[in-house]
């Protein structure tokens, strides 16, 4: 299992990064995947926005952007963008620490990987609910 954590644009470090690898690996195997190599980069943005708008063709922001490599099913391969000014505002929009909705966005993009979807209102229903799991499970272990 590779799990690998970078910043791009900006001076972020990671806590904790051993336990989120191993939470993360655990996120995978119990829903009966195997993390190949998945690469988290914390990034401004500014940086997010514009790989919206160049590889997606989206002229929003956002908090994550998951580029699925994988090329095997259950084996789960990618690289996961994510905004860290997105990431605070998100906290404080809704009221939580910044360290539980970062822990919410590093599920959601391996939930992504996972298959899981949040376009259409069921799809974002279940994928909520996926999240709040995630972060129970991490407060546990």
């Amino acid at each position: 299992m590779a799990v690998h954590f970078f910043s791009e644009d900006i001076d972020f470090e990671l806590p904790e990064k051993l336990r989120r690898k191993r939470w993360l690996k655990q996120l995978a195997t119990d829903a009966g995947f195997r993390i190949k190599e998945l690469n988290y980069v914390f990034c401004s943005d500014e940086y997010l926005y514009q790989m919206n708008v160049d590889y997606l063709n989206h002229n929003t922001y956002t908090d994550i952007i998951t580029f699925d490599n994988s090329e095997k099913a259950k084996e789960l391969e990618g690289d996961i963008f994510i905004s860290v000014d997105r990431v605070r505002e998100n906290a404080k929009s809704v009221q939580v620490e910044e360290e539980v909705e970062l822990t919410r966005v590093l599920a959601h993009g391996l939930l992504h990987l996972m298959g899981y979807k949040d376009k259409a209102k069921d799809e974002a229903s279940l994928m909520r609910s996926k999240e709040e799991e995630a972060i129970e499970l991490y407060r546990l272990n």
